[in-house]
């Protein structure tokens, strides 16, 4: 039951502000309907925004960086760099005579530093016991949810360049 104001007993104020506490408690149909429009409104403003974003991304372009020289690595060796920035490290690993991967050094579970291991032929990470397959960065045990960073490598006569990150 809502106190009406009573002239002459209560302060003026109370005629002039028309507020009774006992009828805020109830929300009608129509501020019901419209906190939701306002609601969807501005939701589908926000995914307009997210799209709109999307449509103008451009791929970062990555340098062209010179990581070793073809026979500088010996068969099962390691040599680390830095790709795309000097923030950023890079074990280059190779596999066989002819194969050269590079992946990033940063696990993907809680950014250990990873290293290869010639007798397991796995790229391990001490942190938590995750291992990598060294021939497509792919989790083969522990808690690691994603495959490292791959480091896309072409062969310019005896130079191995680093041309871009593939993220799987």
């Amino acid at each position: 039951m809502a106190l009406k104001p009573i002239t002459g007993r209560d302060p003026l104020w109370r005629d002039e502000f028309s507020v009774y506490a006992d009828d805020e408690r109830f929300v009608t149909r129509r501020q019901f309907a419209k906190f939701l429009t306002l609601t969807s409104v501005a939701m589908a403003a926000g995914n307009a925004w997210i799209l709109a974003k999307s449509w103008m991304y451009r791929a970062p372009a990555y340098p062209l960086r010179v990581v070793a020289a073809a026979g500088e690595v010996p068969v099962g060796g390691v040599k680390l760099f830095n790709y795309p920035a000097s923030t950023d490290p890079c074990i280059l690993i190779r596999t066989d005579q002819d194969t050269y991967v590079a992946y990033s050094q940063v696990c993907t579970h809680l950014s250990c530093a990873v290293f290869y291991s010639q007798a397991t032929r796995q790229i391990e990470c001490p942190c938590h016991k995750g291992s990598f397959s060294a021939a497509d960065g792919s989790v083969l045990a522990g808690p690691p949810p994603r495959p490292l960073p791959r480091v896309v490598l072409e062969r310019r006569g005896d130079d191995l360049v680093a041309t871009g990150v593939e993220v799987r």
